[in-house]
C-alpha cells in the first residue's frame, strides 16, 4: 500500500466517526505518524571531527569551560601532557591539588611514582623512552573537590573530550589507571582488581587495566605494586617490542 493509499485509509476511518485508535489499521496510523514526526538522520554526527588535533580539542574545551560543577572550585583545566605522536597513553582519574595548582597531569606524588614506573620499568626492560614519549591524561579535566570520585554526569560531559584526545593520538595500547578510568573506557563496573591481568578492548584499541599510583602510595599494598610493575611490563613490551 502507498502512503498515499494509507492516508486515504485514515481518511476513511475518520469519516465513519471511528476515534478509537485499536480499530484503525495500524498501516495508516504508521503513515500519519511518518508524516508529523521529524526525519531521522541515517548517519550519526561523528564525536570526533574530521582533521581534529589536539590543539582544536583544548581550544574547543576553552579557557574558563563551564559545563560542569567541577569548574566550581578548580584553579586550572588539566588537559594532558606528552607526545602528540605516543603510541602508549596513560589515563588517569581526574587532577590532584598539584595538578590543579600547575596545570598537567600527574606532577604531584602519584605523578612522580608514575614516573618512576614508566622510566624504570623501561629501563630494565631495554625499551628507550621516557614519560616525554608517552601521553598522559584524565578522565575529567577538572579536579573534584577533596579529591572525590567524579560523579557519573561529570565524566559523561568531560568524556567527550577524552574521546577526542584519543581519536586523534589512536595509540597502539591504552594503559587505565585506576578503577575511575576503566569504567569510563570499558563502560564497565567492574574494580581494578578483576580487569587487571587481561587485556581489553576500546574502539579496537587494546586496554590495559592497572592499579592507580595513589593507590600503591600506601604501604599495605605491596602485592598491587608487583602486579601493577607487571602490568606495565606488558604494555610497554606491547607497544615498543
Amino acid at each position: 500500500m502507498t502512503r498515499e493509499e494509507l492516508r486515504q485509509s485514515l481518511s476513511f476511518y475518520r469519516d465513519l466517526g471511528v476515534t478509537d485508535v485499536y480499530r484503525v489499521p495500524a498501516a495508516a496510523i504508521a503513515a500519519t505518524l511518518e508524516e508529523t514526526m521529524p526525519a531521522v538522520p541515517k548517519i550519526l554526527p561523528s564525536l570526533a571531527p574530521d582533521g581534529d588535533t589536539l590543539e582544536n580539542i583544548q581550544r574547543d574545551i576553552g579557557p574558563d569551560c563551564r559545563r560542569c560543577r567541577l569548574c566550581e572550585a578548580r584553579s586550572k583545566i588539566v588537559f594532558g601532557s606528552g607526545s602528540p605522536q605516543a603510541r602508549l597513553v596513560f589515563v588517569g582519574e581526574g587532577p590532584g591539588a598539584d595538578e590543579d595548582a600547575q596545570g598537567f597531569p600527574f606532577v604531584g606524588r602519584a605523578g612522580q611514582l608514575l614516573t618512576q614506573m614508566i622510566e624504570g620499568t623501561a629501563t630494565k626492560e631495554g625499551i628507550p623512552i621516557r614519560r616525554p614519549d608517552v601521553y598522559i591524561c584524565n578522565v575529567v579535566k577538572c579536579r573534584p573537590p577533596e579529591n572525590r570520585t567524579p560523579l557519573p554526569d561529570e565524566m559523561e560531559i568531560c568524556g567527550q573530550f577524552l574521546f577526542r584526545q584519543l581519536m586523534v593520538l589512536q595509540p597502539k595500547a591504552i594503559c587505565a589507571l585506576g578503577s575511575t578510568a576503566a569504567k569510563a573506557l570499558l563502560a564497565t563496573k567492574d574494580g581494578v582488581t578483576r580487569l587487571r591481568g587481561s587485556w581489553h578492548k576500546w574502539r579496537d584499541i587494546p586496554v590495559i587495566v592497572t592499579y592507580h599510583p595513589s593507590y600503591l602510595l600506601r604501604p599495605y599494598n605491596q602485592n598491587a605494586k608487583r602486579e601493577s610493575w607487571e602490568d606495565l611490563k606488558k604494555v610497554l613490551h606491547y607497544v615498543y617490542d
